[in-house]
C-alpha cells in the first residue's frame, strides 16, 4: 500500500465543533478502513495546520475518494502528499540511471 502524509485545517464549521474532533477523527478512520486504507498515525497541532495523519491507502484514487468524502462534512479542508519510504526511494532514484 502507498503512504500518504495529509495535512488538514479545521474549517469554521471545525472550529466551533472542536470538542467534538476526537469522535470524528475515529469515524474518518473507520471511514478509511471500509474504503480500503488505514490511518497509521494522526497528531493534533498547533501552528498553520490543526492536525496531520499518516495512512496508507492502495491508491492516489482511494485516498483521493477519502479525502472528499472527509471535507464533505464540512469540518476540515486537506493537502495530502504521497509519501516514500527508502526502499521505494531507492527504486526511484535506480529509475533515473
Amino acid at each position: 500500500m502507498a503512504t500518504y502524509v495529509t495535512l488538514y485545517r479545521w474549517t469554521e464549521q471545525g472550529i466551533k465543533n472542536f470538542s467534538d474532533t476526537a469522535d470524528r477523527a475515529k469515524a474518518a478512520i473507520a471511514q478509511a478502513e471500509k474504503m480500503g486504507g488505514k490511518i497509521t498515525q494522526l497528531l493534533w497541532t498547533s501552528g498553520e495546520y490543526d492536525l496531520v495523519g499518516i495512512a496508507e491507502f492502495p491508491d492516489d484514487q482511494s485516498v483521493s475518494a477519502f479525502n472528499l468524502a472527509l471535507a464533505s462534512n464540512g469540518n476540515i479542508r486537506s493537502t495530502t502528499m504521497r509519501a516514500y519510504n527508502e526502499r521505494e526511494m531507492t527504486a526511484i532514484i535506480a529509475k533515473t540511471r
